[in-house]
């Protein structure tokens, strides 16, 4: 039960971030030609904000839960430390997911001719701001509610 309250209370003090990482999710797609779209989202698959993302962002949130959970075993199995990004590429585009803080992902939809050294350039950037404004708020206790 206790647990149960925890969560429900992160997701609040989450979702109270959603302004200002909507923001940062559309300073990305302004900075990065051919970005269709972006997301932000908790690692277990919750949407905290979507710019441009589309009607089936929890699809996506949803599936970059799913890719991370591979790709966290995958870069522990093989020495290679922390998650930080992933990358798909497909006949229509990429699909790239980055690491922002400790506990939120950034998911990336991109034309297939985005500058990939820029959409990477970027995104790392845009995650580290919103990694910031999620684990700030989490830290924070919440306050009225």
């Amino acid at each position: 039960m206790r647990r149960a309250l925890r969560q429900r209370a992160e997701r609040r003090q989450l979702m109270k971030t959603e302004p200002e990482i909507l923001e940062e999710l559309g300073r990305l797609r302004a900075r990065v030609p051919g970005v269709t779209g972006a997301l932000a989202a908790s690692a277990d698959g919750l949407v905290l904000a979507q710019d441009g993302a589309g009607e089936g962002a929890e699809g996506v949130a949803a599936l970059t839960a799913a890719a991370l959970g591979v790709a966290l075993r995958l870069t522990d199995a093989t020495g290679r430390g922390s998650f930080r990004e992933l990358l798909a590429r497909g006949d229509r585009g990429y699909v790239a997911t980055y690491a922002a803080g400790t506990a939120t992902v950034v998911t990336v939809l991109a034309g297939p001719r985005t500058n990939v050294g820029r959409l990477h350039l970027e995104a790392r950037r845009s995650g580290a701001r919103i990694g910031e404004m999620v684990d700030g708020a989490l830290e924070r206790p919440e306050q009225g509610g």
